[in-house]
């Protein structure tokens, strides 16, 4: 494109979720959350065994946000130091492993535990999505800001 002196313009096109999306992703978080929080509170069992499981759950619920930053900040060329990469994995790993692990110790009906299972699984998933969706937001209002100074 030219203007009227005759110089080359750039246009920017700053790609925004829909409203449909944005709903979607937060409601699928929303059910996520509140299944999760359902199972645990009914979980059956000493409390020592539920409070493993909440705190195996909110483990691995905020490492999948430091994940998602990472593998983002890592696309976008901003390194962080070897052994941060090395911390963020490990972390992940652990706090998926060890609650996989005291899922499958727990000595409750099979029915439940495929419940806590998949209830943990789709807030994992909710998680990377949700994480994805407000960085591409913030990342869009930075892009929005810059072209309109």
């Amino acid at each position: 494109m030219f203007n009227s002196q005759g110089k080359t313009i750039m246009a920017t096109v700053i790609r925004r979720d829909t409203r449909a999306w944005t709903i979607q992703v937060w409601l699928s978080f929303s059910i996520a959350a509140f299944l999760c929080g359902t199972g645990l509170a009914w979980l059956p069992g000493k409390a020592i065994e539920q409070a493993f499981m909440v705190m195996g759950y909110v483990f691995s619920l905020s490492t999948v946000f430091v994940l998602s930053k990472h593998v983002r900040d890592q696309a976008a060329h901003q390194h962080n130091t070897p052994m941060w990469s090395v911390v963020v994995w490990f972390g992940f790993a652990l706090a998926v492993g060890l609650t996989g692990w005291g899922m499958w110790q727990m000595a409750i009906d099979p029915c439940f535990k495929a419940f806590l299972m998949v209830c943990w699984l789709f807030l994992l998933s909710s998680a990377f999505t949700l994480a994805k969706m407000l960085r591409d937001a913030h990342e869009d209002d930075l892009a929005e800001s810059a072209v309109s100074q």
